[in-house]
């Protein structure tokens, strides 16, 4: 450990905010590429000369990547450090960033986002396992209600800067933009944020690596690609259904493995003793489900019976990304000062009625502000739940632990966001099909025609998004049963804040 080395920690230590945005950068660019490649669709088809078929495995590829290794992930943050292992994630996300802008083909882009997606995974979980670390527990809830925000904006980012791009320089450019960003995160996590990071120099449970990542893999497979394959035939014999059995199989063998291996597990059972931690984590995967199955039905809304292009779609989500952005802080903040799980469960419970608000709201004739005012409402819900919900999840956790839970955590989120984009997609389907004589409106359809056509697919859209609803108003059954003890701080182990004397923070390994 060298004097410079102390100095540099010393003088990080003394400004955590500024090594949370610095990693906040890292954590817009994943969220918001979940999301920004939709309104370019039609653009990448065009440019690569691709079916429908390849361009949905441009967005699928990068969701299954993502969701895969993030329990590895958690657990080499642990090991080999947070810092180094986020910087990794970095890199690889912004060079794959570049692949995908200059790719030629479909093929090319789908191995592009492929390697994007593994990127995203590494960082993931060392940003919220970093939040836990940096900050003292009386100031985690205002850190994570930013780390939550920035997931809320991100992903509403998406589509508006998507439609932006799209429309006045390319779809290449959805993916170029990230490049001076990821650049400029780079420097900015080596300059700012500690690298001090405590690593464990434990056995590496490979047998769990292994089995977990076949089966999230095999599940998150099926789940995310059943509709493409109708929910049939994937290859000779073996079915969609098959797939998913075989991924469930292969978790319930790995949760078995964890329970009886004898050495250091990857995903330590423990942490569903928590209540904090097990009742937060399926609160997570709700409204996972309920964000992600959202975004079909509304958009089939809005350029379909609104007839909006994509660029005004995408400005329609603004509403949104404001409200959430407010309401992420605000709600951490709260949440240092009240029991955390009131905090989330009145953003559940506003995010269920902004989503009902929004049913109402679709109508043929119905109207801009109106939908626009449903969106506001709907995006205080999801920043007030998703930024206490992180601390209730990470707060009882010892700093062992927390690389683990905190891709734990991010793996039931992004399995939760998979199952609602199928079930919303495999129920929108069934909706149209009851609803609708046809599946396209011709050019010289008459009024009649196209009020009918209107009103069935408003119908269907609305009738769709009562499921995120209802899943909402589960996950905040779940709420209830959180502890309600502001925290768990007091009876677990916590990592030392990073002006701590002698920091396992401040320490170069």
């Amino acid at each position: 450990m060298t004097t410079t080395a102390n100095t540099t920690a010393a003088t990080n230590a003394k400004n955590p905010w500024a090594a949370l945005a610095a990693l906040c950068v890292g954590f817009f660019l994943i969220m918001m590429d979940t999301t920004i490649v939709t309104v370019a669709i039609p653009g990448i088809m065009s440019g690569l000369d691709a079916d429908l078929n390849q361009i949905t495995w441009v967005h699928s590829v990068y969701l299954l990547t993502y969701a895969v290794p993030l329990l590895v992930a958690g657990r080499l943050g642990d090991r080999f450090g947070r810092k180094p292992v986020f910087l990794t994630g970095m890199a690889v996300f912004t060079a794959a960033s570049l692949w995908c802008g200059l790719s030629t083909s479909a093929d090319m882009l789908m191995a592009a986002r492929a390697v994007q997606g593994v990127g995203a995974a590494l960082m993931a979980p060392q940003t919220m396992a970093f939040v836990t670390t940096l900050f003292p527990p009386n100031r985690r809830g205002a850190a994570l209600g930013i780390w939550g925000a920035v997931a809320g904006l991100a992903t509403t980012v998406g589509p508006l800067l998507g439609g932006f791009l799209v429309g006045s320089a390319g779809w290449q450019w959805i993916f170029l933009v990230n490049v001076p960003i990821g650049l400029a995160g780079l420097a900015m996590t080596a300059r700012l944020v500690p690298g001090g990071q405590p690593r464990n120099h434990r056995r590496f449970d490979l047998l769990g690596t292994l089995l977990s990542g076949l089966g999230l893999f095999a599940l998150v497979f099926g789940l995310q690609n059943g509709q493409h394959y109708d929910w049939g035939t994937v290859a000779g014999p073996v079915t969609v259904p098959m797939v998913i059995a075989a991924g469930v199989a292969l978790l319930v063998v790995f949760v078995l493995w964890q329970r009886f291996n004898p050495r250091e597990p990857l995903m330590p059972l423990s942490l569903f003793r928590r209540r904090h931690f097990s009742t937060a984590a399926f609160a997570a995967a709700a409204i996972g489900f309920a964000v992600t199955g959202l975004y079909l039905p509304l958009t089939l809304y809005m350029q379909a019976v609104m007839e909006l292009s994509p660029q005004q779609a995408g400005l329609l989500m603004v509403p949104v990304a404001v409200s959430s952005g407010l309401a992420g802080p605000l709600a951490g903040t709260l949440s240092d000062r009240v029991p955390g799980k009131w905090v989330v469960l009145a953003g559940f419970l506003v995010f269920a009625a902004g989503l009902g608000m929004i049913v109402l709201a679709m109508r043929p004739e119905g109207g801009v502000w109106q939908l626009a005012g449903a969106l506001f409402f709907a995006g205080i819900g999801t920043g007030a739940a998703f930024a206490p919900m992180a601390n209730v999840a990470t707060g009882s956790l010892p700093v062992t632990e927390i690389g683990a839970g905190a891709g734990m955590y991010n793996s039931i989120r992004q399995v939760g966001c998979v199952i609602g984009a199928a079930a919303v997609g495999v129920l929108m389907q069934a909706q149209l099909s009851s609803r609708l004589a046809t599946e396209t409106l011709a050019e010289n359809a008459t009024a009649a025609e196209r009020h009918a056509f209107h009103e069935g697919l408003a119908q269907a859209s609305g009738t769709t998004l009562l499921l995120p609803v209802v899943v909402l108003l589960v996950g905040a059954l779940a709420c209830l049963l959180m502890p309600s003890g502001k925290s768990a701080h007091a009876n677990e182990p916590a990592a030392k804040p990073l002006d701590a004397p002698n920091s396992d923070l401040q320490k170069v390994g």
